[in-house]
């Protein structure tokens, strides 16, 4: 089973958009490269040509995985969670006594230092259909953490 990547509907746009600037603009430019490289003469020794067509290769794996996560996406309906913490749930929590705001997201939207936690993670699972007031430990790779939930907010 191919693996399913959970994106709010912004999230699947913007990487719509990427692909696209990609595709078009990015694409091109490279290709302009190697072309101009290739005009310098002796390919074997011509340090341009390596350069743009590792360029075209990265390119060219950036967009594969773009496609795949785009063939792959589950758009999420932040509207059918209901009370408990959802998709797309913004949560205010205390970890180990320190109070916390994250937004829960999949894991290509994950940074936890910008507040937005995957839902693959291990605070993010167990928060999953739980409300607020709700306490919950957490075995994490950091150590066992203690969260209460304080509001969510969708």
């Amino acid at each position: 089973m191919k693996k399913q990547f959970k994106l709010t509907k912004g999230k699947y746009e913007e990487i719509k958009q990427e692909l696209y600037n990609l595709r078009t603009v990015k694409e091109r430019e490279i290709a302009e490269q190697i072309k101009e490289a290739r005009s310098h003469g002796d390919l074997s020794e011509n340090s341009e040509y390596d350069e743009a067509k590792n360029e075209q290769g990265k390119l060219y794996s950036r967009m594969a995985e773009l496609e795949n996560i785009l063939e792959n996406a589950v758009i999420i309906d932040e509207t059918a969670m209901g009370k408990g913490v959802g998709m797309s749930s913004k949560v205010t929590m205390l970890i180990n006594g320190v109070e916390r705001e994250y937004t829960i997201v999949g894991s290509q939207e994950a940074n936890p230092r910008a507040g937005r936690l995957s839902d693959e993670s291990p605070i993010g699972k167990a928060l999953l259909g739980k409300h607020e007031g709700d306490e919950v430990t957490v075995e994490t790779p950091s150590g066992i953490m203690q969260v209460k939930i304080l509001t969510i907010t969708k």
